[in-house]
């Protein structure tokens, strides 16, 4: 069962729009290393977790993740919000105007659309955390490219959040393969 409280974990308050930013941040909404696909990832997992501490690690962090989702989707709509034509066009974004206008859609920056071929669910405790520990490696890879892209303080801000949970989701998902 979940509690949704209607704010978001931290705050995203993006002043100036900027579609060309949005455009490879959309990778971390819905990209192969994106939070759509880690919540999915975490939230499937748990079922044949074992361990009831484990179940609950995936339990927590893959419901943090579908907050990390609102804010990637809340960042891609403030950064795209009241887009004029030519600020499509000078964004290159044509082709996902074309088909979404500005709404937020699960896809790579590449433009390809989320698919869930992108993470592993095995029911094997080691391979899944191993899984789940890549996957938090990669999401913060991504958003390490998305700081070197990005000159907006009010998207680096977000960006960092984001970036370390990243890191204490792999922390998290580490303890449990330590001996004891």
């Amino acid at each position: 069962m979940f509690v949704y409280e209607k704010k978001l974990q931290y705050p995203v308050r993006i002043q100036n729009p900027n579609p060309a930013l949005a455009k490879f941040i959309i990778s971390q909404y819905g990209g192969p290393d994106g939070e759509l696909g880690a919540s999915i990832r975490y939230l499937s997992q748990r079922y044949s977790m074992p361990y009831p501490e484990l179940r609950a690690i995936l339990t927590d962090i893959g419901t943090e993740e579908l907050g990390h989702l609102e804010m990637v989707g809340t960042i891609l709509h403030q950064l795209t919000r009241n887009m004029s034509v030519e600020d499509v066009k000078a964004a290159g974004l044509e082709a996902y105007f074309v088909d979404h206008t500005a709404g937020v859609y699960a896809q790579a920056a590449s433009g390809f659309p989320y698919s869930a071929a992108s993470f592993a669910v095995k029911g094997d405790v080691i391979a899944d955390l191993t899984e789940d520990m890549g996957a938090e490696q990669k999401a913060r890879v991504t958003y390490d490219n998305i700081l070197r892209m990005s000159d907006d303080p009010d998207v680096i801000d977000v960006i960092r959040f984001l970036r370390e949970r990243e890191v204490v989701h792999f922390q998290r998902f580490g303890e449990p393969l330590q001996p004891a």
